[in-house]
Formats: C-alpha cells, sequence, structure tokens
C-alpha cells in the first residue's frame, strides 16, 4: 500500500504570518497582539496586512494594508477565527506600505510605514524551526488546516513611532517542540476540503 504524497485539500492561501503576542506576566493578559502577513495568492490576491491591538494603540484594534479586498477576504474567512476582534469588517483600514530585512538565523524585522506611522515588528533570538501541519478539522474551533514552518522567538518587540510595546514573549510547548508566544511562520498554506 503507498501513500499520496498529495494533500487532499483545497489551497486557500499560502504566504506568511508571523505573530507577536506579548505579556507582563505568563499567561496573563495580551498586551500586545500583532498579526502580520504577507500572502502569495488567494482569493483576494496578493498583498501585506498587519492586524495590531496594544497599549500602543490605545487597545484599540487596527488594520494597515495594501490590499483591502484581500484584508476583507483574510477577515472573513481565517482571521475572524483567530482572534474576533480582527475578523470585524467595520474596522477601518490603513493604507500603508511594507518591507522585511534581518537573517533569520538572529532576527528579522518586519517594518510597515503608513501616512502617519512608522512600525516595526522585530523578532529576536531565534529558536529551531520545525514543520507544524494540522488537517482540515482537526481543531474544533477552526475548520481549516495549516502548513507552516514556525520559527520561535524568545524575544519580541514592537514599536510604533519610536515608542516600545511593554510586555514580552513567554515559552510555550507545541507537542514536544520549544515554542513561543512570538514566532515566525514561513511557508503557510490554509486548507480547506475540496
Amino acid at each position: 500500500m503507498t501513500t499520496s504524497p498529495i494533500d487532499p485539500n483545497r489551497v486557500l492561501l499560502t504566504g506568511e504570518n508571523p505573530y507577536i503576542r506579548l505579556s507582563e506576566t505568563d499567561n496573563g493578559p495580551v498586551t500586545t497582539d500583532a498579526s502580520f502577513w504577507r500572502i502569495l495568492f488567494s482569493p483576494g490576491g496578493p498583498g501585506h496586512v498587519l492586524f495590531l491591538q496594544s497599549e500602543l494603540t490605545d487597545n484599540q484594534p487596527r488594520i494597515y494594508t495594501d490590499n483591502i479586498a484581500m484584508t476583507r477576504w483574510l477577515q472573513k474567512e481565517i482571521q475572524g477565527t483567530i482572534n474576533p476582534t480582527f475578523g470585524n469588517l467595520e474596522l477601518a483600514e490603513v493604507e500603508s506600505s511594507f518591507a522585511s530585512s534581518g537573517n533569520l538565523r538572529t532576527s528579522w524585522t518586519e517594518t510597515v510605514t503608513a501616512k502617519n506611522e512608522i512600525i516595526a515588528l522585530t523578532w529576536e533570538s531565534l529558536g529551531e524551526s520545525f514543520l507544524s501541519h494540522s488537517f482540515p478539522g482537526s481543531n474544533p474551533d477552526r475548520p481549516h488546516g495549516v502548513s507552516t514552518v514556525l520559527i520561535p522567538a524568545n524575544a519580541a518587540k514592537v514599536i510604533i513611532n519610536g515608542k516600545t510595546a511593554s510586555g514580552r514573549p513567554f515559552p510555550r510547548q507545541r507537542d514536544s517542540r520549544e515554542h513561543s508566544t512570538c514566532a515566525l511562520a514561513f511557508s503557510e498554506s490554509w486548507l480547506l476540503p475540496y
């Protein structure tokens, strides 16, 4: 008997989804939640979006993007299942440009430039990468499957116009692997059954 190397599910999107979730204490409330997406293809096309809520945004959710159609699709289809606050389609979006820099062995920065803001998301003290793959229906709260290369960050920061968000990452386990509340997530594909 042979097993097919082809995943039988439909690929909805592929790209990147690094995230930062900072807290003052382990298992304490999240003080900064940043979900960054660089999408290569999706039903809404390619593009970038940052979903951000922090004390630096007066705890108000914000959306920065260069593709509104992709962002609205992502909110409805995926981001709203991860964090319902960011699934709110009434949230205004800020037109922005995006750039990345760094070395994946040491640190990585995503920079978002909007009309009156420069936002830098930085992941540092990077751990060992691993591939995580869940199938559609394996999580009762989310219908999607996802395959991604995760690189945990033991240090991370969010800076808006020179001001740094409080809080820090905390270590986590993902199955038997060392993980973190902040990680780079590359080569990411989201799946649903046909």
